[in-house]
């Protein structure tokens, strides 16, 4: 049964009543009561006044907030994104042939946070799964400890996937919402200072729909105003997928719509700009378009729309790689470092598949093989951090040929 709810009569606002012309010589039919009009101007005033735990106030949080975010991406760092789930490192690992047991995601994890130490001049963040954030090295420390002694910030992923807008074309929100206060709480406790979440948008025809692009950016506003509230840097991101035959043109427009709405939403619920960051996809052509782009176009393109969209309070933005090569991916990043527009933000990069497809590959569950694929990654991070710099020099050779290779999975999910 449908319910329909009719607007019943309610007073009319003081002030209009105050202000509206009555007929020459007739009485006023309304009395203003005393102090109404006080009141209704100290109503008026409210939301200032109004705040909830969840809106930062306190100049030592917001210091906190600030100096993190902007840590993460000092100097041309980047951030490592290694909060796969349990089903999606197990992906990984069967396409190399390693059992996907907790002990073999133990193996590999500590691989990658007890690389050589110039991995500290790359890496500014490292973003973990839940199992992750509470595993330990063989050497008794847990990986959070290890990450917080070398310099780097800890991140966790803290969103719960993502489940159907009904009434869309197959479109998404991201759920998580519940309990998050709680778990950032305890996740900061753990030695977590900054958080992800990831909302999904794709481009069809009719996609995306106002309805998804308002929900999504939405649920990222409080997400991220809830981390705050404890402490934790939130990374907004709102992917847009690859998937699709759109052109750049489209891809453009897309996001525009898409950033704007998000930041409008992250302004309506309080977030301290300063102490956030964003990680969205390089503006692309969809997969299957038949029109390639060269790095200079898909840089031009994605920071004019960041020009147009992202306030220059925000410190920093750290790209996806979204299913691009290693090697396009930093062929990009570059490219957006060198292009000539204004850019009052740091442009660099929160990577997964980008930085660990080759590791993996060189790894295959091995530990003979870890210095190799610890030179992989320092490879890589390097790479990255060139490009986060404009002055990356170009292909990488030898044990990185593989870094050609497109990483595309359609309609991904972690």
């Amino acid at each position: 049964m449908s319910c329909f709810c009719f607007p019943s009569k309610r007073p009319h606002a003081t002030k209009a009543i105050a202000d509206k012309p009555e007929a020459p010589g007739a009485e006023s039919s309304r009395e203003i009561p005393a102090g109404a009009v006080a009141a209704a101007a100290s109503t008026a005033r409210a939301p200032a006044n109004n705040y909830t735990a969840y809106v930062v106030t306190d100049e030592e949080r917001r210091k906190e907030l600030r100096e993190n975010a902007a840590k993460i991406v000092a100097d041309g760092k980047g951030i490592l994104a290694a909060d796969e789930s349990t089903g999606t490192i197990g992906k990984r690992f069967d396409a190399i042939g390693v059992p996907n047991t907790e002990a073999n995601r133990q193996a590999y994890r500590q691989l990658l946070f007890t690389a050589p130490s110039e991995l500290d001049q790359y890496i500014g963040g490292v973003i973990l799964f839940d199992e992750t954030l509470r595993q330990k090295a063989t050497d008794g420390r847990s990986f959070s400890q290890i990450l917080r002694d070398r310099g780097i910030l800890v991140g966790i992923k803290v969103d719960k996937g993502t489940c159907p807008i009904h009434g869309t074309e197959f479109e998404t929100s991201t759920l998580g919402l519940d309990g998050l206060a709680e778990r950032c709480a305890e996740y900061y406790s753990l030695g977590a200072r900054f958080a992800k979440w990831r909302c999904v948008l794709r481009i069809g025809e009719n996609e995306p729909s106002p309805v998804a692009i308002d929900e999504n950016a939405n649920v990222l506003a409080r997400y991220a105003s809830i981390c705050q509230a404890n402490r934790l840097v939130p990374i907004v991101e709102p992917e847009i997928l690859m998937d699709g035959d759109h052109d750049l043109a489209r891809g453009m427009y897309v996001a525009e719509k898409v950033l704007a709405a998000v930041y409008k939403k992250l302004s309506d619920h309080h977030v301290y700009l300063e102490g956030t960051l964003l990680k969205p996809n390089m503006v692309t052509a969809g997969v299957n378009c038949a029109t390639k782009y060269t790095p200079q176009e898909v840089a031009e393109a994605t920071v004019t729309v960041l020009r147009r969209t992202v306030p220059p309070a925000v410190p920093g933005v750290t790209f996806l790689s979204g299913g691009q090569s290693e090697e396009a991916a930093t062929l990009h990043l570059d490219a957006m470092n060198r292009v000539d527009l204004k850019r009052p933000w740091a442009l660099t990069f929160s990577y997964g598949r980008a930085l660990q497809a080759t590791v993996l590959k060189v790894w295959r569950g091995q530990p003979a093989n870890v210095p190799a694929a610890q030179r992989a990654l320092l490879t890589r991070a390097k790479a990255n951090w060139e490009a986060a710099r404009g002055v990356y020099q170009g292909s990488l050779a030898g044990a990185m040929a593989e870094a050609g290779v497109s990483l595309y999975v359609s309609n991904y999910t972690y």
